[in-house]
């Protein structure tokens, strides 16, 4: 296992930048998760750390080794792709072992690294089947096994769990979870599932067109995201966003107003901002509570009642939308006029250019 670093990396095709200027730091043993929508750079960025592409610029270094011009067999890195990639007349014992088989692997211990990997992946009763016999979830456990078996400084997983249904991705992501805590071992991620983001990573790494847009645990990420983008990207359903003007100046918030928000205090970094600038206002659903005084007017349109919890949306004075998501199953009904609350501390200010006013 090692640390691994990227150094102000570039990487250009027929001259356009698709990764620009990323500088970020993983330690041994931690889990990151490159999160990101369809086309920001984040595969393509896992595929020059496991060299399968080359960096145009800046350097990679693996451990205390730069790794820029390292064939990608000898970086000490596994990675596991979206397709299993297995071969259907091998067993499954054949296919993990199939690397150390080609390298010349002595028998003995390639058979003991084979049963250790079905051991930590509970698939010990599984060895002797072909892929054809196999679910889709024990399919991808011998791809994570062959990868395993290679005992590497990094692993890397690149949308693994997107062929699976929505239930088993969930039971697989939990695997994917002991698994690294079982192996202690750094494993790079990429993803576009915020929600699979969240709930794997020690740190997660945000990308939008090639840049990093902002680095951090899921708990930081979700409540102090960097800017507009990363606000609307983390959480489920994402965060409202209003358009409010500044009304006060206070030494620790702002006084913010709208013509569908009555005027309230949200605590920010004042700055440069004056009374009359124009911001934008982040509240998460969760946050959102019906109040019979509440700020926020709204008329409902649709209602989603799941037992648990009413999602709510409705639309503002402007016809703007707005979603709430509250506790249980409440007794509204489409057209109702509603009003929420929220707690000023849990909303965030951005500001023209989209930048979070963190206090």
């Amino acid at each position: 296992m090692a640390r691994l670093q990227l150094k102000d990396v570039y990487k250009s095709f027929n001259q356009t930048d698709v990764i620009t200027g990323i500088d970020l730091d993983i330690e041994h043993g931690e889990f990151v998760v490159f999160v990101g929508p369809s086309g920001c750079g984040k595969s393509t960025l896992l595929r020059m750390i496991a060299g399968l592409e080359t960096i145009s610029s800046g350097e990679l270094w693996i451990g205390d080794e730069l790794c820029n011009d390292v064939h990608p067999g000898d970086r000490g890195i596994a990675m596991v792709f979206q397709s299993y990639a297995l071969y259907p007349h091998m067993s499954v014992y054949d296919n993990i072992g199939f690397n150390m088989r080609v390298t010349g692997t002595p028998r003995e211990v390639r058979d003991s690294k084979i049963k250790n990997a079905a051991r930590i992946l509970q698939m010990e009763h599984l060895l002797e089947r072909k892929p054809s016999q196999l679910s889709g979830g024990q399919r991808q456990r011998v791809a994570i096994g062959r990868a395993i078996v290679r005992e590497p400084r990094v692993f890397l997983f690149d949308e693994p769990l997107s062929n699976l249904d929505a239930a088993l991705r969930v039971d697989t992501r939990m695997e994917l979870a002991k698994l690294h805590r079982d192996l202690g071992a750094t494993m790079i991620y990429v993803t576009h599932d915020q929600v699979e983001a969240m709930t794997l990573a020690d740190k997660i790494v945000v990308l939008n067109g090639g840049v990093v847009q902002q680095v951090g645990t899921p708990i930081e990420l979700y409540q102090r995201p960097a800017n507009l983008f990363v606000a609307g990207f983390i959480g489920s359903p994402k965060m409202n966003f209003i358009s409010v003007e500044v009304s006060d100046v206070g030494q620790g918030g702002l006084k913010v107003k709208s013509p569908d928000i009555s005027e309230c205090e949200v605590p920010a970094a004042t700055g440069n901002v004056k009374a009359g600038d124009r911001l934008t206002l982040g509240i998460r659903p969760q946050e959102l509570k019906l109040e019979p005084d509440g700020p926020i007017t709204g008329n409902v349109t649709v209602l989603e009642r799941l037992g648990s919890e009413t999602i709510v949306n409705a639309d503002l004075a402007d016809g703007k939308a707005i979603l709430a998501v509250l506790e249980g199953d409440r007794p509204l009904d489409i057209g109702s006029s509603v009003k929420f609350a929220f707690d000023g501390s849990k909303a965030v200010l951005f500001d023209g250019e989209g930048s979070a006013l963190l206090p």
